[in-house]
This record gives structure tokens, sequence and C-alpha cells, in this order.
């Protein structure tokens, strides 16, 4: 088994609780790994020894301490993985139902994910667009801005912006795009253009 490494304050406060649970009785049964057969074997083994009585209840003691540290440790990381994913389904509703369009593309300019604005903006709702060329969206017109915010994110690294125009036609958008951490992948967002701002 894996030994688990704690910090010695976390652990000494996990030692405590475990304890005041067992000597409370609130203490949750073994749910995590029960006293082996082996160990029963030996405790009982020690314990028919008068010699050896105290050594037993020694050892049953902190088997019990540590089967109770072990049920602690599992019922947080169980909280923490809840935690977790109702973090994460959080924030893709927020993604997902945002009004602008994001996108996560390779530093060529391929699609790796869109949300539904983005999608919409860009009048591809209902093709797969993962893997494809985000330029090939866009108006002929707008090819070449595109790609010279692609060239300018790779040779600086700084934020970069432009306008184009969807292939399907409509009004003005603006893509505002950074590299994401590790420069990896490029994060953009395209959103309409007001039509004070088109004007």
């Amino acid at each position: 088994m894996p030994k688990l490494f704690i910090e010695s304050g976390k652990q000494q406060k996990l030692r405590l609780d475990a304890e005041r649970q067992l000597k409370e009785g609130t203490a949750p049964s073994a749910g995590v790994s029960a006293v082996g057969t082996e160990a029963l074997e030996l405790l009982y083994r020690l314990a028919s020894n008068p010699e050896s009585a105290s050594d037993a209840l020694k050892l049953l003691h902190e088997l019990q301490v540590h089967q109770v540290e072990l049920d602690l440790q599992h019922a947080q990381i169980v909280a923490n993985e809840h935690e977790v994913a109702q973090a994460l389904a959080r924030y893709r509703v927020f993604y997902d139902s945002a009004p602008i369009g994001y996108f996560i593309v390779s530093l060529d300019g391929q699609v790796i994910e869109c949300n539904r604005a983005g999608a919409r903006l860009l009048s591809i709702e209902g093709e797969e667009v993962g893997g494809r060329p985000l330029v090939g969206f866009l108006a002929d017109q707008s090819r070449a801005g595109f790609k010279g915010l692609l060239t300018a994110l790779r040779d600086s690294g700084a934020d970069a912006s432009c306008e184009v125009h969807s292939r399907a036609g409509g009004g003005a958008l603006r893509i505002a795009a950074n590299l994401a951490p590790g420069g990896a992948t490029v994060l953009l967002v395209i959103c309409e253009f007001e039509r004070s701002q088109a004007a």
C-alpha cells in the first residue's frame, strides 16, 4: 500500500481527530480497509499471553486510530472530488452559456474547442468544428488579418486583436486573443461589434 505523506501539523490533527472520535464512539465503521485476518491473529496471540497482553491493547489501539485516520482521509478525498466536480460543472455552464464566443485553437489556427456562442457567430452550428482551421470559417478578406494575429501571437506572445467577418456574412466581429499559459494553444474571444463601432 502506498504511504500517504501528510504535513506533520495536518498529520497530528488527523490523529487527534481520530483518537477523539474513538473515545467518543463517533468513529465511522471501517469503510476503507478493515483490519486484516493476519493482524487479528497476531492480536489474538498477543492477547492470549499475559506477558504481551498490554502490547496487544496498544497495537489494537494503534490499528483503530490508523483505521479512523484512513476513513477521515477517504471522506475528505470524496468531499474534495465532489467540490471539484461541482466547480467544473459550474464553469462548464458559464463557458457554454456565455454571450460571446470562446475558442481554443492551436498555434497554427486549428480549432480545438469552442462554445455555442462561438459556433453561432461563425455560423457553424451543427458542424464538426474540432480540428478544422478557424480561417476556413472567415470571409476571404478577413483571412489575412487573422493569420497576422496568429503570427503576432507566436512572435511576441503579446495579446492581439483584429476585425473579421464570417464566411456566412453578417456584421463585423472582433477577435481578441492571447496565448494560453504554457504557450501551447491560443485563447480567442469573438464578439459582435456594436453598430456604432462598426460604422
